[in-house]
Parts: structure tokens; sequence; C-alpha cells
């Protein structure tokens, strides 16, 4: 894969209505980012799902944070692509962490960002209708237990505050770098929001801002969805997207790599298959696929898998 030109228009996150307060040039909800010419190595991070500790050390191994989980890479880039938080201990920690770096990779000239995964869908709308009864696979179930049934933790909604609900909501579906279509499902649902990349980010943000049940329900049944540039049409699904938003390949989380390599099972993308507990081969690094049009980062953290933190392209 060849290295590309330029950043996508998404920011990684929207923030607050009207100027920025006097004091340091950004805040994790601060509104357009800058951009940074000349800017440095680009890396991804699949998906964490509350395991602060693994996340802790890869970022540690990859050069981009000090001993004391400070950012340490100077004019880097860095894109999280979702799921940060349920199945694991701490997915709290995993945002306050994310956060602060974001703060501090802008500070020295790079940038931490995130794109919106289906299981911050899953604590919005938990943390946000609670009770509220929606269609699920299993019948009719309230948005906090499906939550729960997909690896919800109790300590994470009772240290959850404003600022991680605001944060998340606010993230960006969807970014190009260098060349790379970076989102967190391997599902062509994102062209239902629109035809260009912003198009995408302000549908699914004005979505989650109007704060209604049914319709945050039906974003995280659709980013739920998986697989699909696994089969013998996955390299014509992933051509899709990459015409319609741009980029050369296709960067994903969401499904683990045991699932798209048949190693590990996997269901069939219904919102209570994702990311089930259990054993899995091992692995060692991304998974390139789809006639090497699509990357998945999701290593499996939650089934005995590796957390990867990976520079893009690839190293051959």
């Amino acid at each position: 894969m060849t290295q590309g030109a330029g950043e996508g228009p998404g920011d990684g996150l929207r923030g607050e209505d009207g100027p920025a307060a006097p004091g340091p040039a950004y805040t994790p909800t601060e509104q357009d980012l800058p951009v940074i010419d000349g800017a440095g190595p680009l890396y991804v991070v699949g998906d964490v799902h509350g395991h602060l500790d693994e996340l802790r050390a890869a970022l540690r191994e990859a050069g981009l944070t000090d001993a004391d989980d400070n950012w340490a890479a100077g004019n880097a880039r860095l894109w999280f692509l979702g799921d940060f938080t349920d199945r694991g201990p701490d997915g709290v920690g995993v945002l306050d962490l994310v956060m602060r770096l974001s703060a501090e990779a802008a500070a020295a000239g790079g940038y931490c960002k995130a794109i919106l995964g289906n299981h911050e869908l899953l604590l919005l709308g938990a943390s946000r209708f609670g009770d509220a009864p929606v269609e699920s696979a299993a019948g009719t179930a309230s948005f906090s237990t499906v939550w729960l049934l997909n690896g919800g933790q109790r300590s994470d909604m009772e240290r959850l505050e404003d600022h991680h609900v605001q944060w998340m909501s606010r993230l960006d579906s969807m970014a190009v770098a260098d060349g790379f279509l970076l989102v967190h499902s391997d599902t062509t649902a994102y062209l239902d929001y629109g035809s260009t990349v912003d198009d995408v980010n302000d549908a699914i943000w004005q979505a989650l801002q109007r704060n209604d049940v049914d319709e945050t329900w039906d974003l995280f049944r659709k980013f739920t969805k998986r697989f699909a540039f696994r089969d013998e049409a996955g390299p014509q699904a992933a051509r899709e997207l990459l015409d319609t938003f741009g980029g050369r390949c296709v960067v994903h989380g969401h499904s683990p790599i045991p699932y798209l390599t048949g190693e590990g099972g996997g269901g069939d993308g219904g919102e209570q298959a994702d990311g089930e507990q259990g054993g899995g081969p091992r692995v060692t690094g991304p998974y390139v696929y789809a006639d090497s049009l699509a990357i998945a980062m999701d290593g499996g953290v939650t089934m005995a898998g590796k957390l990867l933190v990976t520079p893009l392209p690839l190293p051959q």
C-alpha cells in the first residue's frame, strides 16, 4: 500500500459552539482542531474495550507515550477506531486517558483523535435512555439491558460524567488520513448517511444531538453489523466505500481478526453477537484482506488477543 497525501475533513470530535475560552489553544472538546502541515507519522489503535492497562502498555511500546503515560511522540498523529468501553474493567479510565492525550498531543504539534464506535453509541443510549424500550434481536428490551448483555460495566456507568457523554456524542464517524479511510465498523451502512465524509459525520452528529431513542438505537443496530468485506463480494463492498468517500484502503476495527479469518467463530452481526468472550488464536498484527482493500485492527483483546497500535502504512 502506498501512502497518500492529505487529511480528511473530519477532526475526530465536535465541540462547543462559540469561540474557545482564553488559555490553552486546545481542549478535548474544542471544535475545528488544526491539521498540521508536515505532520509526523500516522498510527491507528484498534478496539480497547476497557482494557486500560493493555492500552497503556501498547502505547508505551509504540513510543507514543512515556513511562508516566504522557504524550511522547511529538508531531505524530494517532487515531483511535472506537469501542473504548464495555467488556473490560475500566472503560471510563480509557476515555480519560484518550481525552488527556488529545490535549497533550495537540500541544506538542501532533494529534490524538477518535472515531465513534458502536459501543459508544450503546453507552450513550444506556446513559441517556436507560429503561426505554427498544426492539432487540431477542425481542423488546431496554437500552440498559442490551448494554449489559453486550458487556456493559456497572462501574463505568457509575463513573460516567457529562463531559464523557458530550465527548463521545461529538466524535466523527469516519475520516481519511494519508489515503486510508478510517471507520469503526466493517459495514457499508455509512453509505446510508451521505456521499462525503463531511456529510456522514454531520448526519450522525445531528442524529445524536436530537436525543431520540429510536434514532440512536437505529444507529447502534446499523453499526453493529459486520463482515461486509470478508467474503467473495468483500472487495466490491470495500471499493464502493473507497470510491464514495476517498482513500485507497479501508481501515476498521469492530470485528475481531479471528472472526475474519474464520478461526474464532463469530456471530451474524446482531447486537448481541458483538465480540463474545472466549479463547482464540494468537494475533500478532493487523489483518490485510479483501484484495488488500481492507485492514482489520481489532486484535481481539476481549478474547485473549492483542490490543493493536500500528503505524500506517504497515511495515513491510
